[in-house]
């Protein structure tokens, strides 16, 4: 029931309504009608332009990066808009005009129900066009999940305007695609809301320590605590989601930068080409050598062999793709040779005989050693039907080795451990440097071979060498 009541204006609120009694042909009665409803949509200040525009400039800014909760989302955007492209844009074109927001938009798309294509371009504020963007996309990317998965392909800002291309895609690269442009911290926030205790605790350890802190896997520590040459294996593989031996090379050598950085094992990892500068701050030179030992095993688990260079802070490592492609040419053999274990060590004398051929025998033997010795041992499984290995079955099947290579050895158990020893060795000579290379080689090999058997679970001490000058080699060997 319309109520009539006498008001008085003064000039200055008039000359406020003046835009409202144009747009209504002078009607005072509409005019109010429209102010009032304005006036509703700033009930609780709930509007955006009831914000103060600095505070809602850091608020936007604050968002950055991370994706609105998908119930939130809902609720701004009915997601039945996704039938109609037509309907869509119209309602973002009406919710932008009752924000105020002075934003110009351009909606170009193949199809108005299931379209493949979508492009959108926006011209305004940068902090208002890049969560509007943000916004628009989750919606789009999210409601097309089930029927016709929508991809961001480009996300291109230029000054004031930003260009958003979504084309037909699956559901994996649809998400990732999401979280790529415009999701960048939103499992790095979601993450530290949901143990907020336990990372202001890291943060502050790390900013106490003036980040010296280190912060590894579990499995790296219980290698150090056992006199292990720890890998970073684990974390890499865990961010490559595959095994280290199937990440190229040029995947692994970014992930060793950035998980060896990221848990301040060291300093900093510099890549060149295939040249890996690794500076660190550690002064006990066996900290060092160990370091140096684990980043050469990683990378030879991953198929390639290094040289390693140690300065006072530094470690360089050098890619040998020659003695690489040797080995690999070698193992290749033994893996899709059909031959007994004879041939397979007479491929292998032959190899150890060509180390006189390479100039500059590099550090990457020992790695060299280690992947024929597990090669041989396959071999010898596969000849022998054998899928678990025990001390004795181990003391045998050396034994058969040495036998066909010419080598008195002797086998001999002593409180738990079993003691291996060479005395005599007709593969080499000492006294002659490349003799020597030629007995590391082997050393390494036996253990890979160990290595085959046992894995990680074989303790290996070294108490005699002959390269060391004694009259004979040996080891002992302890299986917890």
């Amino acid at each position: 029931m319309p109520v009539l009541r006498h008001i008085s204006l003064d000039d200055e609120y008039v000359d406020k309504m003046k835009p409202y009694l144009e747009k209504n042909s002078g009607n005072l009665c509409d005019s109010f009608k429209e102010i009032l409803g304005q006036a509703g949509k700033y009930n609780l200040g709930m509007n955006s332009s009831a914000i103060d525009t600095v505070l809602l400039n850091w608020l936007l800014k604050e968002v950055e990066d991370t994706l609105i909760p998908d119930k939130v989302l809902d609720k701004i955007l009915d997601p039945g808009l996704m039938t109609s492209m037509t309907k869509f844009e119209k309602f973002v074109r009406q919710r932008i005009e009752e924000l105020e927001w002075d934003i110009g938009m351009v909606f170009k798309y193949d199809n108005v129900t299931f379209p493949s294509e979508i492009l959108i371009e926006m011209r305004g504020a940068p902090q208002k066009t890049k969560f509007l963007g943000s916004i628009l996309s989750q919606y789009l990317v999210k409601n097309s999940l089930e029927y016709a998965p929508l991809e961001i392909k480009f996300v291109v800002n230029i000054n004031s305007c930003m260009k958003i291309g979504l084309f037909r895609s699956d559901k994996k690269d649809s998400q990732k695609s999401l979280n790529t442009f415009f999701g960048n911290l939103n499992e790095i926030m979601n993450v530290i809301r949901s143990h907020p205790d336990f990372w202001k605790d890291i943060i502050h350890r790390h900013v106490a320590s003036n980040y010296n802190m280190v912060t590894v896997h579990r499995n790296y520590l219980e290698d150090i605590f056992t006199d292990k040459i720890p890998h970073g294996e684990i974390m890499i593989e865990t961010m490559a989601k595959k095994p280290v031996q199937d990440i190229p090379l040029k995947e692994l050598l970014p992930l060793i930068k950035e998980v060896y950085e990221a848990a301040r094992v060291v300093d900093r990892v510099n890549i060149e080409n295939e040249t890996i500068i690794v500076s660190h701050y550690f002064r006990n030179k066996n900290a060092v050598e160990r370091l140096k030992n684990g980043l050469v095993m990683l990378l030879e688990s991953n198929g390639h062999l290094f040289d390693a260079k140690t300065t006072t802070n530094m470690i360089v490592l050098s890619h040998r793709p020659d003695v690489g492609m040797k080995m690999n040419e070698i193992v290749d053999n033994l893996r899709s040779s059909n031959s007994m274990l004879d041939q397979e060590l007479m491929m292998f004398m032959a190899f150890l005989e060509g180390l006189r051929e390479i100039p500059d025998i590099p550090l990457s033997l020992t790695t060299l050693g280690r992947r024929i010795g597990r090669s041989l041992l396959k071999e010898y499984e596969k000849e022998n039907n054998i899928k678990d290995w025990n001390l004795e079955a181990f003391k045998k099947a050396m034994e058969t080795i040495d036998s066909k290579l010419h080598r008195v050895s002797e086998w001999k158990l002593e409180n738990r451990n079993l003691i291996y020893t060479i005395r005599e060795c007709s593969i080499s000579e000492t006294g002659n440097t490349f003799d020597r290379y030629i007995c590391h080689t082997i050393r390494e090999a036996f253990k890979g071979v160990l290595s085959q058997a046992f894995g990680n679970k074989a303790e290996l001490k070294i108490n005699n060498l002959l390269s060391r000058g004694d009259s004979f080699c040996e080891v002992s060997i302890r299986i917890p």
